[in-house]
């Protein structure tokens, strides 16, 4: 891949070689390889984990390919994706169309461990990639968790989320792979469910549940704008980094004082208020209007119509509705404006589930 520029503001200025490696390589232990006591289980691990909706990063400045961190707040949703893990005997085998971040994973974990064996993993995603519901984050927390069990459990959740974190990839067409961009927003929802809000360097500033009583839709408006691969680089590490520099204290600010009481009551019509603050603060405008000025659009007629929460998740399109009303009030609502309900579903409160 070429050599790409980030520019965060006039006298902010970097190159950044995005140098595709082979897998098991350059990997970033933070300090966890050890001699671990580890119990080898004969029966298959299963981990069943939620999607999930991320709202935003709080600074871009604090965020990069190579920097997990930036912070940020999401929720978890009902819509899931199944890791099968089993130990075994030599090479790892693996069922999933995107082996690469797989088999780097493993590679990862097993040089951290020192578990000497191999796993044979299966994966069952919920399909919806690129449209902001952060599949490769909810399959990467599974698998880690899933071999961590299998192997007896050496590590913490932190731990392994914290070392899935610093080692978060993704897969290039010719089999290797590239750091990838992780605020730590999804791993956290997808082991806690509910709601979290992130700080820097992953920290976990807040969990709580969130939104129990309401229903969520995913709305998908039409765009011809990509959120993947050097496109998704493009709006995230320029125009994202320069508006983050005028408005991340202001972003912070409302987080703290405003979002995260709203949380701990469980004020859903508040976080719903803050959020749209956010939609048009900072790199979530940049990842917004990259999608087109309709977005706004769109998500204003929403909340004019009276729904609680309308956010659009990572880079797009996806727009997330939490809101009391029934899905026929709400399909009333979005089908004049030429738009239908892709997902209906709830907020999970429990997060990962492991058998």
């Amino acid at each position: 891949m070429a050599k790409m520029l980030i520019r965060g503001g006039d006298l902010d200025l970097v190159e950044y070689d995005f140098e595709p490696f082979g897998l098991g390589e350059h990997i970033n232990d933070i300090g966890l390889k050890k001699d671990y006591q580890l119990t080898i289980q004969q029966e298959m691990i299963t981990a069943i984990l939620p999607a999930r909706i991320h709202l935003t990063v709080l600074d871009m400045n604090r965020f990069a390919p190579n920097r997990p961190g930036g912070g940020g707040i999401g929720f978890a949703l009902q819509l899931y994706s199944t890791v099968e893990v089993t130990c075994c005997a030599g090479e790892s085998e693996i069922d999933y169309e995107r082996a690469p971040i797989i088999a780097h994973s493993i590679e990862v974990f097993k040089h951290v461990t020192g578990y000497k064996g191999g796993f044979k993993v299966r994966v069952v995603d919920h399909e919806r990639r690129h449209i902001g519901l952060g599949s490769t984050g909810s399959v990467l927390t599974g698998l880690y968790a899933a071999m961590n069990k299998a192997v007896g459990s050496p590590l913490g959740s932190e731990e392994f989320r914290l070392l899935m974190g610093n080692n978060y990839v993704e897969e290039t067409a010719d089999g290797q792979v590239v750091p990838g961009f992780e605020t730590g927003v999804g791993p956290a929802v997808v082991l806690y469910g509910g709601m979290s809000v992130m700080g820097d360097e992953l920290t976990q500033v807040c969990n709580h549940p969130f939104g129990s009583e309401h229903n969520v839709f995913i709305i998908i408006p039409p765009t011809d704008a990509c959120a993947s691969g050097e496109d998704e680089f493009q709006v995230l590490m320029n125009r994202a980094r320069s508006l983050d520099y005028r408005d991340r204290e202001l972003k912070a600010y409302m987080v703290l004082m405003d979002l995260i009481p709203a949380l701990c009551r469980d004020d859903v019509d508040k976080i719903g208020d803050v959020i749209w603050e956010i939609e048009f603060r900072g790199s979530k405008r940049a990842e917004v209007e990259h999608n087109s000025f309709e977005i706004y659009h769109y998500m204003s007629k929403l909340r004019d119509a009276g729904l609680e929460f309308v956010g659009m998740s990572s880079v797009g399109p996806s727009i997330s509705v939490v809101t009391k009303k029934s899905r026929e009030e709400v399909d009333a609502i979005v089908e004049s404006m030429g738009l239908s309900v892709a997902i209906e579903t709830n907020v999970d409160n429990a997060g990962i589930r492991l058998s």
